[in-house]
């Protein structure tokens, strides 16, 4: 089982590459669409994503090594 701490590193890990395939998708994506977003921008919406994808992410771990624990103290 991993402790918090173990949680919280592989979600930044996790998610720092998420960020790195999201904003690369931005800006192959949004111009196809027509919306033509500065570099700057685009930045700026891929690190507001990449922010709910990690709670998501560390949340998500947690209820999922709470449920172990549960399930292993049965």
């Amino acid at each position: 089982m991993q402790t918090r701490w173990q949680s919280l590193i592989e979600a930044i890990f996790n998610v720092a590459v998420g960020y790195g395939v999201a904003l690369a998708t931005q800006l192959i994506v949004f111009p196809l669409y027509g919306m033509e977003v500065s570099l700057n921008h685009n930045v700026q919406i891929g690190a507001i994503f990449t922010i709910v994808s990690l709670a998501r992410s560390y949340a998500l771990r947690r209820i999922f090594n709470y449920a172990h624990a549960v399930r292993a103290a049965r």
